[in-house]
């Protein structure tokens, strides 16, 4: 069984994040949920790159968020 992970060209987790959020607005988890749903398991968006980018997007201003508890 070969790896079929696929290398990510500069930018692309951007764009993507951008379009899981352009619809609704999720938590990280719903945004890496997505990324995965529509590549079919290709991309796994790991938290050590997931949370700098949002972090990075929302400096920029391409984004905002906001603190919440959830029921648990």
């Amino acid at each position: 069984m070969g790896d079929d992970r696929v290398e990510l060209v500069p930018g692309t987790l951007d764009m993507l994040v951008l379009k899981a959020l352009s619809a609704e607005s999720s938590h990280g988890f719903g945004v890496a949920r997505w990324i995965e749903e529509v590549t079919g398991d290709r991309l796994t968006v790991e938290e050590g790159a997931l949370y700098p980018a949002l972090h990075r997007m929302e400096e920029r201003g391409w984004l905002t968020s906001e603190w919440r508890k959830t029921d648990r």
